[in-house]
């Protein structure tokens, strides 16, 4: 039998070898870079989302009164509604055609739970106005409180 050199053995201590203070803090340093940067742009994105979210639903709304307008060649009053689009209305001017189901299966609430609001146009050639007042529920604001409307989608 041979003897076993010097470097096939191998001890214990040398295979439980781990990382220095030195190295542990560099992953530290970049982990704390890394997090400096991923942050704030992960607490923009709720925000971000909602404002989305009502675009969205705002253009869906105004697709629905479109389907609306063309079965009854007219859109719901503004004392009508929205709430014309899930229900029949029973106010004059009654729709002829109103589709049985309607037009929407329920009307969503905007992102910071307020209603969706609507307005009729005055005149021929017009369009309608959907829109909601965003995290105040005011007329008016900027940021996250700004009006976000149809007509400022285009």
């Amino acid at each position: 039998m041979q003897p076993l050199s010097r470097f096939s053995r191998r001890s214990g201590a040398a295979l439980q070898r781990g990382f220095t203070l030195i190295e542990v803090m560099v992953v530290v340093v970049i982990l704390g870079i890394l997090v400096a940067f991923a942050v704030p742009n992960i607490m923009d994105n709720p925000e971000r989302a909602r404002i989305t979210k009502a675009e969205h639903d705002i253009r869906a709304i105004e697709n629905a009164l479109e389907m609306y307008r063309m079965d009854n060649f007219r859109y719901p009053t503004t004392d009508q509604g929205l709430r014309a689009l899930v229900e029949r209305p029973s106010s004059p001017p009654e729709p002829r055609n109103w589709k049985s189901g309607g037009y929407m299966r329920s009307l969503p609430s905007d992102p910071w739970g307020g209603e969706y609001q609507y307005r009729a146009p005055d005149n021929q050639g017009e369009r309608v106005r959907v829109y909601t007042y965003g995290a105040d529920g005011r007329p008016g604001g900027e940021g996250e409180n700004a009006e976000i409307s149809n007509l400022d989608l285009d």
